[in-house]
């Protein structure tokens, strides 16, 4: 009898301990802040981008932009026809928090203006990331 309490007493905890757990979230369905910078060695213009949120951006296990290679095509391509900027090196910072971000293109452009011979520019507002066919 009183193995047959302990039992049952152990049974309700378990299966009140499982359907008051939640399920693990997937870390790949969180939305990313994206900012994108382009930088020319041949032109003292350098680009930003404002911080942009995309919800469809995913990270991966090892916290990478997933298709981030494609994320800095997207805005190479923007300035190639929009801006006329051949032979511009395209960068991203993501980060699931948009202050962080934000601090690491403060840091940037403070390092960018601390010369005095660059040129920031921001990019046309209109320019939006969208999520790249990453296959």
């Amino acid at each position: 009898m009183r193995y047959t309490k302990f039992f049952c007493f152990l049974f309700v905890i378990v299966f009140a301990a499982s359907a008051f757990s939640k399920e693990p979230k997937d870390k790949n369905k969180y939305g990313v802040y994206l900012a994108g910078v382009s930088a020319s060695f041949t032109d003292s213009l350098v680009y930003f981008t404002d911080v942009q949120y995309l919800d469809s951006a995913a990270v991966d296990d090892k916290d990478m932009l997933v298709g981030r290679a494609l994320y800095s095509l997207q805005l190479k391509d923007y300035l190639e026809q929009k801006q006329n900027g051949k032979n511009r090196t395209c960068f991203m910072f993501f980060s699931r928090k948009k202050k962080n971000v934000q601090k690491e293109l403060k840091k940037l452009k403070e390092k960018y203006t601390k010369g005095g011979s660059l040129f920031l520019q921001d990019v046309n507002p209109e320019f939006k990331f969208t999520k790249p066919d990453v296959e």
